[in-house]
């Protein structure tokens, strides 16, 4: 699992119209990355929602969201459209950048253990180092997380 103070991974991932984005495209701004099981999905929703109401806050607190799942760039674009989601959804289909930064994990639901992505937040400084990590991130309070840490800073 990563540590906080260390350099988070590089990514180059597509968003909803094949558009690609890196973590270096972001420098000289502070990102929430939230990795998220899977689009539609009650708990996945509610997360994204909560990052909605909350996003001009985060955004004048130079923060950035980006979302990152294993759902394909048209799912993503038919879930931010639903919600209409403000922040960014990449796609890892190829679950690359999933597994660099740790999250693909044993899970276990009802007694059966299957692999998949278990939700975490990573705050990354201007300079790509983690501030902040939110492991198995809670979907209702992961966004007022987050602005209580930048309060703190």
């Amino acid at each position: 699992m990563l540590q906080i103070g260390s350099t988070a991974p590089e990514f180059s991932l597509p968003d909803k119209d094949g558009n690609l984005h890196s973590l270096k495209d972001y420098r000289g701004k502070r990102i929430a990355l939230y990795f998220y099981p899977r689009d539609n999905t009650p708990g996945c929703t509610r997360q994204a929602l909560a990052f909605r109401e909350t996003y001009e806050q985060l955004k004048n607190k130079n923060l950035e969201i980006i979302g990152i799942s294993k759902d394909s760039p048209v799912s993503h674009e038919r879930f931010a459209e639903k919600y209409d989601l403000p922040f960014l959804l990449l796609s890892d289909q190829e679950l690359t950048t999933i597994k660099d930064y740790g999250v693909w994990q044993e899970k276990k639901l009802y007694g059966k253990t299957s692999m998949g992505v278990v939700r975490t937040t990573f705050v990354i400084d201007e300079n790509g180092i983690l501030l902040k990590i939110f492991p198995k991130a809670k979907p209702d309070t992961n966004a007022a997380e987050i602005l209580a840490f930048l309060d703190e800073k």
